[in-house]
């Protein structure tokens, strides 16, 4: 998505479930506006929090016009059995984009499309690198033809529906992923508690909330420097997202068990409705 709407909406990790929330992007031109809808990737919910996940995917596969199924030249062949039937029997235009492909060779490519091939013969596959931006233009033109005629649904100078703290959140919660490993990044989440403008910086106050302590002391770090380090790396995307100076004061709080109370997914936006 960031790749074709041209803005960097999205966070990106190796880490699976790194998008938890449904985000979307908007590109706007002389003639047409597409709303792009970049959801959690397909899972088996395990607890409360990757069920509210996939009630974002049902919600995206309900209203949307054409469906754009990415995997890539790695990725093992594996979608739930219900999601699966879901996409072979749907009326709605599938893309299956196999993203990567700078990094492989024809005759791997060619075994990867056979095999989504047989999995989902309605789609129609096209091989992408969203990197080096090969084939998107194609992807995009496709999407064009696809879209029923309708009005805008969103302003024509928006790029997301968003707000500047849900990017945020997003930002220090990808330092996190990419800084911590096993369970920790899947126990995290931010709570963006000040967002002040002035007119040459940013001041942001966030809690990064675990589920224990033992966790709180593994973001924290040695005298701090872990914790210190996930902030400096925030500061600098925050600063390149922004075009603003930054300065971000972070705290970690343990808030047990927020992964399975409802209340608190609510209140920190897992609710599709």
């Amino acid at each position: 998505m960031n790749a074709l709407v041209g803005e960097r909406l999205s966070i990106i990790t190796s880490k699976a479930q790194t998008t938890r929330h449904r985000i979307m992007g908007i590109v706007n031109t002389e003639n047409y506006q597409v709303v792009f809808s970049d959801t959690p990737g397909i899972l088996k919910p395990h607890y409360k929090l990757q069920e509210k996940m996939m009630q974002f995917v049902i919600s995206a596969l309900n209203d949307a016009d054409v469906f754009l199924f990415i995997t890539d030249i790695y990725e093992d062949i594996q979608l739930e059995e219900e999601y699966l039937e879901k996409l072979k029997n749907t009326k709605t235009p599938l893309l299956l984009l196999i993203n990567k492909i700078d990094l492989t060779t024809e005759e791997k490519l060619a075994q990867k499309a056979e095999e989504w091939r047989a999995k989902l013969p309605n789609a129609e596959i096209l091989a992408i690198s969203a990197l080096q931006k090969f084939n998107l233009d194609l992807v995009m033109k496709k999407i064009i033809s696809l879209l029923p005629p309708a009005e805008p649904f969103y302003d024509k100078d928006a790029i997301t529906d968003k707000p500047e703290r849900f990017f945020v959140s997003e930002i220090i919660r990808e330092k996190i992923l990419l800084n911590y490993n096993k369970e920790i990044p899947y126990s995290v989440e931010i709570l963006v508690n000040s967002f002040k403008e002035e007119e040459k910086i940013i001041r942001i106050q966030a809690d990064i909330l675990v589920e224990r302590d033992s966790q709180k002391g593994i973001i924290i770090g040695n005298k701090g420097l872990a914790l210190k380090k996930v902030g400096v790396e925030a500061r600098k995307e925050l600063e390149s997202f922004f075009g603003k100076q930054i300065y971000i004061e972070l705290f970690v709080k343990v808030d047990k068990n927020w992964r399975s109370n409802d209340n608190r997914l609510k209140n920190f936006g897992y609710d599709h409705n």
